[in-house]
Parts: structure tokens; sequence; C-alpha cells
């Protein structure tokens, strides 16, 4: 009986490993320098290697630092992104560029959603980028680009 157990448990277990949400932040950095940066609340992430979030990534952020940026992008482009499997209609992965001061253009930034969502994103070449692809004030919600695939990853390029 406690064998019998042990593989039931085992196989609960497989299948919940299977089932869990995963996703992942890709960073490309063509810039000749700087330091890919991804932050959430006061945790750095990731200082360039692709970043594995085993369950949902609520309000990160991203931008390359090149010694210019305060801790949290300031004075930065700043890419902003969660990612999370949807519960219903709309409540997936947001991600967007963002100019909103104390952000401002830094370098050329973009994004891709990949594993799901393959070809959504925005990219944001100079500080006067459309507000479709960059918030420039708090309420430019054209900028924001939606996907509600399970378990999707997020590229971010720097210096397009």
């Amino acid at each position: 009986m406690q064998l019998s157990n042990f593989f039931i448990l085992a196989t609960v277990y497989a299948a919940v490993q299977v089932l869990a949400e995963q996703h992942i932040v890709h960073f490309d950095n063509r810039c000749p320098g700087g330091t890919p940066t991804l932050i959430q609340g006061p945790n750095v992430l990731s200082t360039g290697g692709d970043y594995v979030s085993n369950g949902p990534l609520i309000s990160a952020i991203a931008y390359l630092q090149t010694g210019s940026c305060g801790f949290n992008g300031e004075g930065c482009t700043l890419v902003e992104t969660t990612l999370i499997n949807p519960t219903c209609p709309g409540c997936g992965s947001s991600t967007d560029v963002s100019l909103v001061p104390p952000h401002s253009f830094s370098v050329t930034s973009g994004f891709g959603y990949y594993n799901g969502c393959d070809g959504v994103g925005a990219d944001c070449t100079s500080a006067d980028c459309p507000t479709d692809q960059a918030f420039h004030k708090f309420d430019d919600y054209a900028a924001q680009r939606a996907c509600q695939v399970n378990d999707v990853n997020l590229a971010i390029t720097f210096c397009l």
C-alpha cells in the first residue's frame, strides 16, 4: 500500500510540475555597452542573463543601465511588464515602453512576445516615438501590448 501511495504522489507531483506557470525574460543588448537590468520592487532579478519566473511576474521593469539610470530606470527608456497566465478574458500579460517622467529616452528599446503572441510587441527608436509605441503620459494606453496565452515569454532588445 505504501509503494502504491508513493507512485500516486509522484504522478501528481509530475503533473503539477508540467502544468506550472513559467515565463522567461530574454535580453538582446545590441548596444556597444550598458547592462540590461530587470527589477521587481526592490529586487534586481537579472543583469543581462535570461530570467525564468516560476509563476507570474508582476510589475517588473527593465532598462539598459548605462551609468545614468536611477535604480528604477529614472532618466532612461523603460520597459514595463506583467507576465501572467490569463484567468479571464483580458487578464493576461501586458507590456509597454514608457517615457513618462521621470523616465526619458536613452537608447532605442523594444520588446516582443514569443512562445505565444509571436509578432506582438513595440519599438521606441527616438524620444518622439508615437504614443502607440510608448507611453509619454499616463493615459497613452495604445502603447500597451497584451497577450492572452499561457506561459508566454518576452524578449527585450536595446539598440535595435
